[in-house]
């Protein structure tokens, strides 16, 4: 399949599709909004309680068009520490979140200043003229910084 893709189809049953929400397991629903609200300047927007589970809702701090929904409570496996990105090929499922941003390297240098952890540092991506970069939560949930960059 390769770079082959379906064209738009205004007809299609799934062509109302937004992407709405994503959900990030965590243990604990406060640790976890601290976390987000301190190192990434998100905001809580609404939580509330399920049997066993606690939910919170939280977005960026200037986006509201994208929700990450935090499934906190007890029972979750720890995720693999990724020593380098390499090495968070090695685990089947959802990879990582991208965020378009003005300057990675800008991004990178304040990501670090809050101690987050950078997984891969900025790098140039010729195929897609993108510059872009890996950092992880506390859970081992993976993320990229991203932005445009000329040929």
């Amino acid at each position: 399949m390769s770079g082959a893709s379906l064209a738009s189809n205004s007809s299609s049953p799934f062509v109302s599709w937004k992407v709405e929400h994503a959900a990030i397991r965590v243990p604990d629903l406060d640790t976890a909004v601290a976390w987000y609200s301190e190192k990434l300047d998100f905001r809580l927007l609404r939580s509330w309680q399920l049997p066993g589970k606690k939910i919170g809702w939280i977005s960026p701090i200037a986006n509201d068009g994208f929700i990450f929904e935090l499934i906190a409570g007890p029972g979750a496996d720890d995720r693999p520490a990724y020593e380098d990105l390499g090495s968070s090929y090695k685990v089947s499922g959802w990879h990582h979140t991208a965020f378009q941003v003005e300057s990675v390297d800008n991004t990178v240098v304040e990501l670090k200043r809050r101690g987050v952890t950078i997984v891969s540092e900025p790098h140039d991506l010729a195929e897609i003229r993108s510059r872009a970069a890996f950092f992880a939560d506390l859970w081992g949930n993976l993320f990229e910084v991203m932005q445009v960059i000329s040929s």
